[in-house]
């Protein structure tokens, strides 16, 4: 069943999802399916659709994903820095929050229902701006529409692409061959709830321009 949503409610309550994820529900494949069926009418360059879903929800390989998902966060945390750590300027109470909710997904992954790698054709690491943003822009808005119609049917998902340090290794797990990129990782629940708020983008009014950079 569909959520009585306007356009203006859909497009500024699909928030990013991690603690109010259901880990007790189960996913229905059918729902993902038609969530996805939506997410094929997005534009795309060409419309060549050279884009692929990998969906999973077989529990032993959810955990292996978790696994890597874990292990990359690590590698992240453990990165080179410029400055040490006691000269970085600590957390805002809202980045407090933000890295709450990030542990909180990371501890839980291996019990969302379903996980979705999203991926493209091609490699664009060292193609030219040009190349990487017509294959980032053909898998960006299925990806986006996607997490709409999750919405609009009571369930949700966020972006997250701390697994893309250890993308080797997630596609030997998934089959995904190395000449397909993977996008991110996807957890997809029902939602506790359904009354998402939008979210405070008022500072962003500062960044929009008129007819040249001002």
């Amino acid at each position: 069943m569909e959520l009585d949503l306007s356009p203006r409610e859909l497009l500024t309550t699909t928030r990013t999802v991690r603690k109010r994820l259901d880990l007790e529900r189960p996913v229905e494949r059918d729902i993902v399916e038609e969530c996805l069926q939506l997410a094929f009418q997005a534009p795309n360059g060409s419309d060549q659709q050279t884009w692929g879903w990998v969906l999973v929800d077989d529990p032993d390989t959810r955990a292996q994903m978790a696994a890597i998902y874990m292990a990359a966060l690590k590698d992240y945390m453990n990165r080179p820095r410029t400055k040490p750590a006691g000269a970085r300027p600590p957390q805002t109470p809202k980045q407090e929050r933000m890295t709450a909710s990030v542990m909180h997904l990371m501890e839980h992954l291996h019990e969302v229902p379903v996980l979705l790698v999203p991926t493209f054709h091609g490699r664009c690491e060292t193609g030219s701006l040009f190349d990487q943003a017509s294959r980032w822009g053909s898998i960006a808005p299925g990806v986006w529409s996607f997490m709409l119609a999750l919405r609009l049917h009571g369930l949700g998902s966020a972006w997250t692409t701390l697994h893309l340090h250890r993308e080797r290794e997630m596609g030997e797990l998934l089959g995904i061959p190395e000449t397909e990129t993977q996008a991110g990782l996807f957890p997809v629940a029902y939602t506790i709830g359904t009354d998402f708020k939008p979210a405070d983008r008022t500072d962003s009014m500062a960044r929009v321009h008129w007819n040249r950079w001002s």
